[in-house]
């Protein structure tokens, strides 16, 4: 599931699996499988959507990504590189090329420094430019995110949500990174401020030739912005198409389900919103099968046991899983499916 053209980031089968204690079970050890064999890449100046409902594993994609956490297996390669299992020091130069905005821009920011040293303290860990080198650069990042000079004497709790998350984006292009990775970074905005970061997040990619991996629960949100949309659903990635091709022709039943949910801002409009039955499965030692067939409990489920439902390309750039309790008999077929031989 590859960009179109030669790729800055390459994803290949990444799992990231966590020992958990059940006590549920007698205490019995199970493994909570966050992410399940994810494979996608990203091309230079690209912007990858990554949905899906909370505790599905793109947070945790992102976090693997940016190595704050160790993955379990796989191969994610940045700039052609293996990183990994790279060592700390051996990441630091990756960090320079590679940086995450977080979700909450109150957590992320440290309240006892000012703005002016909060932007800066990449630069001064990397040993870049000299005190007024710095000064200046800080000056230029903060007009960048569109917030004035005098911001820089200032401490986090003294600006708005959307203002504190324009000081997290520059603190993260501080160091002209490659790939920034977006997790949900306006989901704790009011929806004004919203389209206005977003708009701001657009323009800097323009300028700043900078790759996206977008992560987000909001489907409009991620429409704007993306260029390529990924669905993951249980840790596994169910679908992947251009954003247009995603919204206007989906494939799988639970990406049908999740652009059916979303707003119209029409309150004379009504629509039949189709209720997914059943729970999310749980990722601790999921059961076999298709976990979303089991889910709305498919008749087609005990045939899904054993089978490989690595996404494949259904059309050219479009990826689906082949899942007989998710697809179309005419998409299964058109995957070399056939239920009744």
């Amino acid at each position: 599931m590859c960009a179109a053209s030669p790729s800055i980031l390459d994803v290949n089968r990444l799992r990231m699996h966590f020992p958990v204690q059940r006590r549920a079970a007698g205490g019995q050890r199970g493994i909570l499988k966050a992410v399940d064999d994810v494979s996608f890449s990203i091309a230079p100046g690209e912007t990858l959507g990554l949905v899906g409902e909370s505790g599905c594993g793109k947070s945790t994609i992102g976090r693997c990504i940016v190595r704050l956490l160790n993955p379990t297996d796989g191969c994610i390669r940045f700039m052609g590189q293996d990183i990994t299992h790279r060592s700390q020091w051996g990441l630091r130069k990756l960090r320079r090329r590679v940086q995450m905005v977080f979700q909450d821009p109150a957590e992320s920011l440290n309240p006892r420094m000012d703005v002016r040293h909060l932007i800066a303290e990449p630069l001064e860990i990397h040993g870049l430019g000299t005190r007024v080198s710095r000064r200046k650069r800080v000056e230029l990042l903060l007009d960048l995110v569109g917030l004035p000079a005098s911001a820089a004497d200032k401490f986090p709790h003294e600006f708005s949500g959307g203002q504190r998350q324009r000081i997290g984006i520059a603190r993260a292009i501080a160091l002209g990174p490659k790939l920034l990775v977006l997790d949900e970074p306006v989901s704790a905005l009011d929806v004004s401020v919203q389209s206005q970061v977003l708009n701001l997040l657009l323009d800097l990619q323009r300028e700043l030739k900078m790759a996206y991996l977008f992560i987000s629960h909001d489907l409009s949100v991620v429409r704007h912005i993306s260029d390529r949309v990924a669905v993951m659903y249980l840790g596994k990635i169910v679908e992947m198409a251009s954003a247009k091709d995603l919204y206007h022709r989906p494939r799988h039943a639970y990406t049908k389900a999740l652009l059916s949910a979303i707003p119209v801002p029409d309150p004379t409009q009504r629509r039949h919103i189709p209720i997914l039955p059943g729970d999310v499965p749980s990722p601790i030692d999921p059961p076999p099968g298709s976990a979303f067939g089991r889910r709305i409990n498919h008749p087609y489920l005990e045939v899904t046991y054993g089978m490989d439902l690595t996404p494949q390309e259904i059309e050219p750039g479009h990826w689906v899983a082949p899942d007989p309790c998710s697809l179309s008999l005419s998409d299964l077929a058109k995957l070399g499916i056939d239920l009744y031989n």
